[in-house]
């Protein structure tokens, strides 16, 4: 039986052709095409957001800060408390118990009305011992004196030796002597009997009672205070405290405005009456002592309130002026190539109707936020020129100091 071959063909499948990496990279962004789509528009804008829109030789938009027209003024600001302009603490010169209080507080006085009075026992004892030993120098003074007109006679008719009359004599000298220190002993005993009894020194209120009845007074030591009147209420006055960098600029008579916190919503105002040479040193920093006058006629103001001064230093009207942002340009090469030699510190960069235009100008005033400007050449809708959108300030450390321009945005 004859054999059969079978002859078996197998089939080598093609290699698989691999895609080169350009290739997976767009077949993922097909994939994932709307993804892509986002991500090149946010590029797109972010170019455009950075490099502009016009490429590197066209100027970005003027950036500008209105010129306006009001009133200026250079301040001074500070604090102090308010206080009556002439005080007076009533005091006692002799000790003892309060017998009775005929004031109290807030109670209108004149001077010479009675406030208190101190138990006078114990005085009136030292007036009556004064008296008695007042009496016995005087009869021993009558006595001495007798003796002494009788020895002279004596020794005029040689009785009694010079020696005796002189004796008698000077007897009669110390018995004088005698006499008045008990009449000051006297005297003295009764003016601290008429100090028992308190009156009021001056015209005035009565704004502090620091002591009660019943309470005993000791004076040994220092006269203890019984009362605080404040001469005058419509007038008082602020003793504020400012500091050696501004005192320089504070001179008497300048104008005053403050507010207190019982009246948010008022002004009042006043003037320096002094400067007071004695410096204090509060945590390292030197402070003088400004006195202000305050009328207060309506008796609104209380002593002892807290006054938020403002001193008006300097003030200019209806003038022109703008923020301070403005004087912080140091040349014109990024606004306009027909400068010239111009200066920001002669010059300014209007600008008027769409145009640009320089005009001379000088600064006045200055104060922490605006700066008067001084110039003849200004007109009403003028803006200043610090800048153009999407350039670099040429003095960044300056602006950062000073606040930079408004909208955090560089020249």
């Amino acid at each position: 039986m004859a054999k059969s071959n079978k002859i078996i063909i197998t089939e080598t499948p093609n290699p698989v052709k691999k895609k080169s990496i350009f290739g997976r990279f767009f077949a993922w962004i097909w994939r994932h095409k709307w993804w892509s789509a986002l991500g090149l528009v946010v590029l797109v804008g972010l170019y455009f957001l950075i490099f502009g829109f016009g490429g590197g030789d066209k100027k970005g938009a003027l950036i500008t800060l209105n010129i306006t027209r009001g009133d200026l003024s250079q301040t001074v600001t500070a604090t102090g408390e308010i206080m009556p302009v002439n005080t007076v603490n009533v005091g006692s010169q002799v000790s003892g118990t309060i017998d009775e209080i005929y004031v109290d507080y807030n109670s209108v006085v004149k001077q010479g009305d009675k406030l208190l009075t101190i138990d006078p026992s114990v005085l009136q004892s030292s007036v009556d011992e004064a008296k008695a030993s007042l009496d016995s120098a005087q009869s021993q003074l009558n006595f001495k004196k007798a003796e002494y007109e009788r020895d002279k006679m004596l020794y005029a008719d040689e009785f009694i030796s010079r020696a005796e009359m002189e004796q008698s004599q000077t007897e009669y000298e110390q018995a004088q002597q005698s006499v008045k220190k008990a009449q000051y002993s006297y005297d003295r005993a009764v003016t601290n009997l008429g100090y028992a009894t308190i009156t009021s020194p001056v015209d005035g209120t009565v704004i502090s009672r620091k002591v009660d009845k019943g309470q005993t007074v000791a004076a040994s030591f220092q006269t203890p205070d019984l009362f605080e009147i404040a001469e005058d209420l419509t007038k008082m006055q602020i003793e504020t405290a400012v500091s050696e960098a501004d005192i320089g600029m504070i001179k008497e008579g300048m104008a005053v405005t403050f507010t207190v916190d019982a009246y948010p919503t008022d002004t009042f105002s006043g003037f320096v009456r002094q400067v007071r040479l004695s410096p204090t040193t509060t945590s390292n920093v030197v402070v003088y002592t400004v006195v202000i006058d305050v009328d207060n006629a309506d008796l609104r103001l209380m002593p002892g309130m807290t006054a938020f001064v403002t001193i008006i230093v300097s003030a200019s009207e209806n003038t022109w002026k703008t923020q301070n942002a403005a004087f912080l340009l140091k040349n014109f090469e990024n606004i306009t190539d027909d400068a010239g030699d111009k200066k920001p510190t002669e010059y300014m960069a209007i600008e008027r109707d769409g145009n640009i235009v320089f005009i001379k100008y000088e600064k006045g005033l200055v104060t922490a936020t605006e700066t008067e400007i001084v110039s003849d050449e200004i007109k009403a809708g003028d803006k200043i020129i610090i800048g153009r959108v999407g350039q670099k300030s040429a003095n960044k450390t300056a602006t950062m100091r000073q606040g930079g321009h408004p909208g955090g945005r560089p020249f």
